[in-house]
């Protein structure tokens, strides 16, 4: 596999006080809750088990997973978002840590009972070795039985009512329009953003690889794990090849045990 590679990529700087105002529609204390029993109900895990939730973003996961009893480590590269996370509370069964999500702790290694990847956070990396190297992190990092949950666009979804172009306004009274544009032979969608208000203007780019269902659960069974469960988005409906959003459920290999014969 290729080295991770770094130096001046989209993502880097990307995550920031503007990423949060022209995302404000999708983030409400409702809609978290609804994604979050959905967690709940997917993982079926007793009280203390551990999650990483990876990236975290600005906690809005994480924070109330720990208020249901989980051990909870947020993960993100976005010192502005791990701010706004750790503003809403950490403790004993709540830490962020500051990490590429290419490279975990070492120390890390079967640590965990579940991984949790939601919110499009995937297919970020210039290169697809690198999506390749983040799944075989998560497999690293839990536990044998352990679940990976994955939260993303589905590629035939997303081009089967594909939108080039739409707008919104921000609580604020900022006007958001995004202009998309999308290569079938790389699998990357770009999205150009513009924005316009009272107190601030701009336009930048970000762009995400988009996968299929059946090539995700390749790169997770080359980790050592197994799609066994895949739905539309976040509802317990199944996948559909118009989904546009896919929620997948992974687990991983159980250590084979060996025993002598009598």
């Amino acid at each position: 596999m290729a080295p991770a590679r770094r130096g001046g990529e989209w993502w880097e700087s990307y995550f920031d006080a503007q990423y949060l105002l022209e995302y404000d529609p999708l983030f409400s204390p409702e809609r978290d809750r609804q994604e979050v029993s959905r967690l709940l109900d997917v993982l079926a895990l007793p009280v203390g088990a551990r999650v990483l939730d990876v990236p975290c973003g600005q906690g809005r996961h994480a924070h109330l997973l720990a208020e249901a009893g989980y051990d909870v480590t947020g993960v993100d590269y976005s010192r502005y978002l791990l701010a706004r996370a750790r503003a809403r509370g950490t403790g004993r069964t709540l830490r962020y840590h500051r990490a590429d999500m290419r490279r975990l702790p070492s120390r890390w290694t079967g640590r965990f009972d579940a991984v949790v990847n939601v919110f499009t956070s995937f297919g970020f990396f210039l290169h697809p070795a690198d999506d390749a190297r983040v799944i075989h992190e998560f497999a690293r990092v839990l536990r044998p039985g352990g679940t990976l949950v994955w939260h993303g666009g589905s590629r035939d979804g997303v081009m089967a009512r594909f939108l080039s172009r739409d707008w919104w306004t921000t609580r604020d009274g900022t006007i958001v329009a995004h202009e998309r544009s999308f290569d079938p032979l790389s699998g990357v969608l770009t999205i150009r953003s513009t924005w316009r208000g009272a107190r601030t203007r701009g336009e930048r780019e970000h762009r995400i690889r988009l996968y299929t269902a059946s090539r995700l659960a390749e790169l997770c069974a080359e980790a050592g794990l197994v799609v066994e469960e895949a739905y539309d988005g976040w509802t317990p409906r199944p996948l559909v090849r118009r989904s546009s959003e896919m929620l997948l459920v992974a687990r991983k290999r159980e250590v084979a045990r060996t025993g002598r014969g009598h």
